[in-house]
């Protein structure tokens, strides 16, 4: 099969020829037809300093099933959440993931939508129920609690937007730029635009009507001040809590003197030691899964990248140099020239 091995600086990113590999114990191989990109498509192998496959957004066909694999068939149309650092990654024509992170789409959903769901929307999961304790689109809100999204046009801002609407979360006070309408399609009740006013603060907290608390806030920013305006705009009382979602900016001793909860979200928990993580990821994505089939939750934003696995180099440099705002670059495996 043809992979992409992503180098580090970008610019020797290159395609290479690999065994089709083999699913392990719990684990499927799927023929790609679409996969996605993320941020850490290329953070990873810059900051691990290792060239590999680092796609993680998996959408395609079951070909074939490891042992002790649970509710997948040969021929299921699925997403997956590939298992981020290790070998045979959503860059190429085949993956593989571990069933826990695999779930069944509709034919009514694309395979580019779906290749927008896996990492995003878990992230989303994680850091809403995990991290802040919110309530469930399975235990929803029997009250209003606001809760800010700063990132509100990210694909994780989106996918978690409509996850906190599912819960009854309300009102939802997003924060983003020139894609805020993004934010708005998706379900914010409103969107604060950064660019637009010199106290972010302030206008976030323009926004909540007189006794309502701003306890939560979901940073999917977490760099170049966004910590400090999420920090300035909740109130200091008991239970307010910020999750990041950039571990490498999270530094407890840096961040006390906010003195509110600082804690950070790391999806590759899901592949982690905690079988209570790994549980929370089969279960999320049953649920997601469900949530397709009823046409209540959707994809981000996409555009189809010119040339399938030979974009993805230019796609990631664009991705890096912050060229896209407001949706994913997708790739088609079919369309890589030579195929």
């Amino acid at each position: 099969m043809k992979e992409v091995i992503v180098a580090p600086d970008l610019k020797n990113t290159k395609i290479i020829v690999s065994p089709i590999p083999t699913a392990g114990p719990n684990q499927v191989l799927i023929k790609v037809v679409v996969s996605g990109s993320n941020p850490k498509d290329w953070k990873y192998p810059l900051y691990k300093n290792t060239p590999h496959n680092s796609g993680d957004d998996i959408a395609g066909v079951v070909e074939k099933l490891g042992a002790n694999v649970h509710g997948l068939q040969v021929g299921d149309r699925v997403a997956a959440f590939h298992e981020m650092g290790a070998p045979y990654g959503s860059f190429a024509e085949y993956a593989v993931a571990y069933d826990y992170c695999t779930f069944l789409i509709p034919d009514s959903v694309s395979f580019e939508e779906a290749a927008t769901l896996p990492l995003a929307a878990l992230t989303g999961g994680y850091g809403l129920f995990d991290i802040l304790g919110l309530p469930t689109p399975w235990r929803p809100a029997t009250e209003d609690i606001p809760l800010l999204i700063y990132g509100a046009s990210t694909s994780v801002g989106v996918l978690s937007i409509q996850l906190a609407k599912l819960a009854g979360i309300h009102p939802i006070i997003g924060v983003a730029g020139k894609s805020k309408q993004v934010a708005l399609d998706a379900g914010a009740d409103v969107v604060v635009d950064y660019r637009e006013t010199d106290d972010v603060p302030a206008a976030i907290r323009s926004h909540l009507k007189s006794g309502q608390v701003l306890k939560y806030a979901w940073d999917c920013v977490s760099e170049k001040g966004s910590v400090e305006n999420v920090a300035a705009s909740l109130d200091r009382v008991p239970g307010a809590k910020i999750s990041l979602i950039l571990p490498e900016l999270f530094d407890k001793e840096k961040l006390a003197h906010y003195n509110i909860d600082i804690d950070v979200e790391m999806v590759g928990v899901a592949h982690g030691k905690d079988p209570a993580r790994r549980d929370f990821a089969w279960v999320f994505f049953q649920q997601l899964s469900k949530w397709l089939y009823e046409g209540k939750y959707k994809g981000h934003k996409y555009v189809v990248a010119e040339g399938g696995l030979a974009g993805v180099g230019k796609a990631l440099a664009d991705l890096k140099a912050f060229k896209v705002s407001g949706y994913k670059n997708v790739f088609r495996i079919a369309d890589t020239p030579d195929l």
